[in-house]
């Protein structure tokens, strides 16, 4: 015997969009409300690691209080950026997608990470004009990899 299945990314989102409608607080999820929304959840995430060390961070989910408020806050961070997702258009699977393959291109594995194997092959062994690309990046914080 099997259990439920798994959720999906489309049906979670559909369940999203659902939960609002019946409450009827369409008007109020527009892409800048539901932006801020997702970032002041992104900032509660992150006051559960605020001030502490990097071994204290690496202990929180052992703790499980806080391990509990992680998984609530990562509820909320996705919840929104799903319900943003829908507000925009945006399939957000499709966009990592579309990000990883761009950063893959933009930064090579260096030569030096292939190992004693040799095996690694950065992007610009894989596509015409990679190398290239990968020198321009821009060093704008907006513009970093994932």
């Amino acid at each position: 015997m099997t259990g439920p299945a798994e959720p999906t990314v489309e049906a979670l989102r559909q369940r999203l969009v659902d939960f609002a409608a019946a409450r009827r607080w369409e008007p109020f999820h527009t892409p800048k409300n539901l932006a801020a929304a997702l970032s002041v959840e992104a900032g509660e995430l992150l006051e559960i690691f605020q001030w502490l060390t990097p071994e204290q961070a690496d202990a929180v989910m052992s703790d499980p209080e806080r391990a509990h408020r992680v998984r609530d806050e990562v509820a909320d961070v996705l919840a929104y950026l799903l319900q943003f997702c829908t507000a925009v258009g945006v399939d957000p699977l499709a966009a990592l997608a579309a990000k990883i393959e761009r950063n893959e291109l933009r930064f090579p594995v260096p030569v030096d990470a292939a190992g004693a194997s040799g095996q690694a092959v950065g992007a610009a062994e894989k596509e015409p004009g990679a190398a290239e690309e990968a020198a321009s990046v821009n060093s704008d914080v907006g513009d970093q990899p994932l």
